[in-house]
């Protein structure tokens, strides 16, 4: 049986001074850039003013980042600190999302209510993933997606070192950084992993991408 030790004691690290380190972290310009591609990416697959769901959005700029281009944005976090982090964000940057505190594996949203939920750097993290899974599943509408963007299990010391490089970060926080990637590698999926989670849950099958420190999985829900 899946336990929810691992979501719960994953929200009590990211709370506090180590979520705000972790958001200073995600701030800097070049990640900023890339979730601006990654939004624009989503939103060239969304009809005007879809209903987007994020699901564990740490400091919420890919949120926020929707919301300015003209969608219905919910952030859900299992951080009170996040929560916080993410509805200040958006205050700032003067767009509307509705942030909630709870647990990807009990979404308070009623059936049909999403027609994408995203997920970044985060469903490692899940306790029970085939029940998220079956989470984001009940909520999206028919012909809906969920994109989970996360860490590829089967990256390179080399694929890390890259990646770390090309945040630009300090020297202090970019070797942080590089140490705290290749313990997340651990717990990490790889392409076969996430299918095979797919094939049990209620979506049956998805369609996975993975290169260098990315992996990228879509799962549609098809119309019964």
């Amino acid at each position: 049986m899946e336990n929810t030790h691992l979501t719960q004691t994953q929200a009590r690290q990211m709370e506090g001074a180590m979520a705000r380190w972790y958001a200073r972290q995600r701030a800097s310009a070049p990640q900023l850039a890339a979730v601006r591609r990654h939004a624009a990416r989503l939103a060239g697959d969304l009809p005007a003013g879809a209903a987007v769901l994020e699901v564990a959005p740490g400091p919420g700029y890919l949120a926020v980042e929707l919301a300015g281009l003209g969608f219905a944005v919910t952030a859900l976090d299992l951080s009170r600190t996040f929560v916080e982090i993410t509805a200040e964000n958006a205050r700032q940057a003067g767009v509307r999302v509705a942030v909630h505190h709870g647990d990807a594996a009990d979404p308070p949203f009623a059936d049909g209510s999403f027609d994408l939920v995203v997920c970044q750097a985060a469903f490692k993290n899940f306790g029970r993933p085939v029940r998220v899974l079956d989470q984001m599943h009940r909520v999206l509408r028919d012909g809906g997606t969920a994109v989970i963007h996360d860490m590829n299990r089967g990256a390179s010391s080399a694929d890390i070192d890259e990646a770390v490089a090309l945040m630009r970060l300090t020297a202090m926080n970019a070797l942080l950084t590089r140490i705290t990637l290749r313990g997340l590698r651990n717990r990490a999926y790889s392409r076969e992993r996430f299918e095979a989670l797919a094939a049990v849950s209620a979506f049956g099958t998805c369609d996975v991408r993975a290169q260098g420190i990315d992996i990228e999985v879509r799962l549609t829900r098809h119309a019964a």
